[in-house]
């Protein structure tokens, strides 16, 4: 089971290496190169308090820091390691391309730095569903006995997992989640197996376009040795696959909600069944698991615990485990998370659902709703979502900066849906929401928090504004009035 290629060691001793930005990857990747031996220089556009206590740290460590010029590319730089948020347009990478220096992120530099016998990786990608697919893996993984970790993208450095006190062995296996902005500065990982689960518009301020976002999606099928793992409803992720450049053997395995057909998982009267990795596919089926023993059933989740299963069994994970770590298996919170059924309606948390495509597949999982929706469209458009869920809609809720967007979808697409518009963008909006949309459910009716849209209006994060609808929903159970 344990394959997994190691590129070649790197002499740091002396490197001149720019890091670019500060903050959760930049500072790891700083420490671990001057640590080698580097002569490691950080440039940061900030220059507030917060980046100064930071450069502080690190330049009484050795660690040359420049604040408030993240453009301009250091004398004699030999690499630049970037955090993944920095966009490819920037200054400081024109200048990198124009004197040939090389461009890495800290995933890139992970890989780089494996050594003999490294843990191959998992690995995870797509517009949504990611994180629950790689910890989903993560707990099929334990179940099968292996050592593992959910890492990458998920909050858990790369960096800290291949070079942190838990050593991974290539009798060991990561779960990893990687973005599409790691990915575009990751041309060097080879993942064992590697899935892409959906393709949506997203990030295209960062990309420039949907092809360069697909590209760089894409980027996780290459050189995988085992599995590659598409989603046979999204058609784009095949396309991706077949585009790949693959070890030979590789195999395209395709997850599917319908009855799967050879080389693909799917599902047939409640179970989730392998018609991939047994033997004569064209005939056979591996039972895994029902479709009970995924929390929550909903149709995206089920799609989710398909593309996990399937990168499991490439692996050589025997059927059991499957079942058993899905069974383990509970969804971090703001993810369709059932908060309380009061008086006969369902209220559901889906903060997690920051765009239109998540916010869509969770519509999909319930019925009759009452929508609470808005927030930072991040440049997107509601028509679609309207259309395909407007016969789903008992009501809808809307809050936010760009609530107008939604509330003009609605009014075209789904005008014999009742709107509450709450014009406000105070945190206080979310106890108001939840009480209109309690007004407008009845009893069998689920309201449903899948905002389809960024939270930096109101709240802090995605997490903030789960929890300020979950405090709401309790109030609201606990007195009748939230």
């Amino acid at each position: 089971m344990g394959i997994g290629k190691v590129t070649e060691q790197l002499d740091w001793n002396g490197k001149k290496v720019t890091v670019a930005g500060l903050g959760v990857s930049g500072i790891p990747a700083a420490r671990v190169l001057h640590a080698r031996g580097a002569l490691v220089t950080v440039v940061n556009d900030g220059d507030d308090e917060r980046s100064r206590a930071q450069a502080a740290e690190l330049e009484a460590e050795g660690v040359t820091v420049r604040l408030g010029d993240g453009d301009t590319l250091p004398t004699g730089t030999e690499l630049i390691v970037t955090t993944p948020g920095w966009q490819p347009d920037k200054p400081l990478f024109a200048a990198a391309a124009e004197a040939g220096v090389e461009v890495w992120g800290d995933v890139e530099l992970a890989w780089r730095l494996r050594g003999p016998g490294a843990a191959p990786w998992l690995a995870v990608t797509g517009t949504n569903g990611k994180t629950t697919t790689v910890r989903m893996l993560a707990s099929i993984l334990e179940a099968a006995g292996l050592r593992t970790a959910a890492v990458g993208n998920i909050g858990v450095s790369l960096l800290d997992a291949v070079l942190g006190e838990q050593e991974y062995s290539d009798l060991d296996v990561l779960a990893v989640e990687l973005s599409s902005y790691q990915l575009h500065w990751a041309p060097s990982v080879r993942a064992h197996s590697a899935a892409v689960l959906n393709l949506a518009p997203d990030h295209l301020d960062w990309h420039g376009s949907m092809e360069a976002y697909a590209a760089d999606k894409g980027r996780i099928y290459e050189g995988n040795q085992v599995a590659c793992v598409y989603n046979v409803a999204d058609k784009v992720t095949e396309d991706l696959v077949r585009e790949a450049d693959v070890e030979e053997g590789c195999r395209a395995i395709g997850f599917t909600l319908g009855t799967p057909g050879p080389s693909q998982l799917g599902v047939v009267e409640g179970i989730l069944v392998d018609r991939a990795f047994v033997e004569n596919r064209q005939k056979n089926a591996q039972e895994l698991a029902e479709v009970s023993d995924v929390q929550p059933p909903a149709p995206h989740n089920i799609a989710n615990a398909l593309a996990a299963a399937a990168l499991a069994r490439a692996f050589g994970v025997e059927a059991k485990a499957v079942r058993d770590g899905l069974r383990a298996f509970r969804p971090d919170p703001h993810r369709i998370e059932l908060v309380e059924e009061i008086e006969g309606v369902t209220y559901v948390d889906d903060s997690k659902a920051t765009n239109t495509h998540a916010a869509e597949a969770s519509l999909a999982a319930y019925d009759p709703i009452v929508w609470i929706a808005g927030g930072l469209a991040k440049g997107a458009t509601f028509d679609e979502i309207v259309q395909r869920s407007a016969k789903r809609l008992r009501g809808a809720v809307l809050i936010g900066a760009d609530r107008a967007l939604i509330r003009e979808a609605l009014a075209r697409h789904a005008p014999e849906v009742p709107v509450v518009d709450l014009d406000r963008t105070d945190t206080g909006a979310m106890s108001e929401a939840v009480r209109e949309a309690a007004r407008l459910a009845r009893p069998g009716d689920t309201v449903l928090l899948a905002p389809a849209c960024a939270s930096m209006d109101m709240f802090t994060n995605y997490n903030k504004r789960g929890e300020a609808f979950a405090d709401a929903v309790r109030a609201l159970a606990a007195t009748g009035d939230a």
